[in-house]
């Protein structure tokens, strides 16, 4: 019955986390997967989550199914976080749903566009993360790059950028990362992402921005511009954000998907069919993480609480950055690696080769992506130097 079953050649990332998991060196280093790790190396758990959690534990509420679009209050408290303190889904613009983290609102998404926009070309970044193309053409979805990472310069290549959206066809798709780009950590600057946007607009394409890590780079409200931008600009466009980083809930798969309607009048119907995608795939969504995440956003003193351990992990983040630029011009002087510091976010792109990181991987156990992505969270104070070095080792 299966014998025409083709083998699952394996995810890049999710693959490396088992070869890390099976290497028995004590001095081994993940710089492959997009988890925050602490200075210590563990995952944390947010003392804010976990005062949440407590409540939730306490107040011993029935766990009943979630409406189709998820929790009203929750959408209402992620649509401020994403809009500003004024926005809400049930204000006339916004239809909402909960969704199973950043990855099942960008399906749900992908799923909504194919059945509205069957000849539309989806385009991504290039580079970008791995799902986005996967996702996109698994809905049957043709996808295309447009260019973005300057290997030359080791950031951004806005005209070449602009170029290729510029020949786009009408209400082809583009997908957006607003801030802390995923792999390459190169993000357009404000005055930039307006030119960006310009050329959306004037192309009349359908911008799809994906946040997962809002409040990584700069803050929780300078993150957000591009989607508050194009919400003052009334676009009509779709927003899939994620609270697995922010919140350091990765089993918890909570996110949402928002799509912004130029015209309120189409928000219910839009809602609507967004609903119909849910039941049809998962129904509905869970309910625990969405209430942590709920408990925190709803109360003053823990939203400040988290807020401050945000900032801690971005900060921690952006100070790994520094003495991972500092062991390396030390150990290779003449060559600059300034690129590492000017990059934002959890993940930084190296420059290494495929080679390298290959040799990174079996003479010193320090586990990167092939592109050379590392993720700097996985950095901390007992490595760092050691991965320098490593680093100087195999680009001598």
């Amino acid at each position: 019955m299966f014998s025409h079953v083709e083998p699952y050649a394996g995810d890049p990332i999710l693959g490396l986390m088992e070869k890390f998991a099976q290497d028995d060196r004590p001095n081994k280093v993940n710089l492959g997967v997009g988890i925050y790790y602490d200075d210590s190396g563990k995952i944390p758990v947010l003392n804010a989550v976990r005062k949440s959690e407590e409540r939730v534990f306490a107040a011993h509420a029935p766990v009943s199914y979630l409406p189709m679009e998820g929790d009203r209050t929750y959408r209402n408290l992620v649509a401020r976080l994403l809009f500003g303190s004024e926005a809400a889904p049930s204000s006339e613009s916004l239809a909402m749903v909960q969704s199973l983290g950043g990855s099942g609102a960008l399906k749900v998404g992908a799923d909504f566009l194919k059945h509205y926009y069957a000849d539309s070309t989806v385009h991504v970044s290039d580079p970008t993360w791995d799902n986005h193309i996967g996702i996109f053409e698994g809905a049957g979805f043709t996808v295309g790059r447009y260019r973005y990472y300057n290997s030359t310069t080791k950031g951004l290549d806005f005209n070449g950028m602009l170029e290729d959206l510029r020949g786009l066809k009408q209400r082809d798709i583009v997908l957006l990362h607003p801030c802390c780009h995923n792999p390459t950590g190169v993000d357009p600057d404000q005055e930039q992402w307006q030119k960006i946007l310009d050329v959306v607009e004037e192309r009349n394409l359908i911008p799809f921005v994906d946040i997962a890590y809002q409040g990584f780079a700069e803050s929780l409200t300078l993150d957000a511009f591009v989607v508050r931008e194009l919400a003052r600009r009334q676009r009509n466009f779709l927003v899939s954000n994620s609270f697995s980083k922010i919140f350091s809930l990765y089993g918890e798969r909570v996110g949402a998907l928002t799509v912004h309607c130029a015209d309120s009048t189409q928000t219910a119907n839009v809602l609507g069919q967004l609903k119909f995608n849910v039941r049809r795939n998962y129904s509905n969504p869970p309910t625990h993480g969405m209430r942590l995440i709920s408990g925190v956003l709803s109360d003053e003193a823990l939203y400040k609480q988290w807020v401050g351990e945000l900032d801690a992990m971005r900060l921690r983040i952006a100070e790994m950055r520094q003495r991972l630029h500092a062991s390396l011009s030390a150990a290779v002087p003449g060559r600059s690696f300034e690129h590492i510091v000017k990059q934002r976010g959890m993940f930084a792109y190296t420059g290494l080769s495929a080679t390298e990181v290959a040799m990174l991987q079996s003479d010193f156990g320090v586990y990167a992506v092939a592109s050379g992505r590392i993720s700097v969270a996985g950095l901390n104070s007992n490595n760092v130097d050691y991965v320098a070095e490593a680093f100087a080792r195999v680009i001598k």
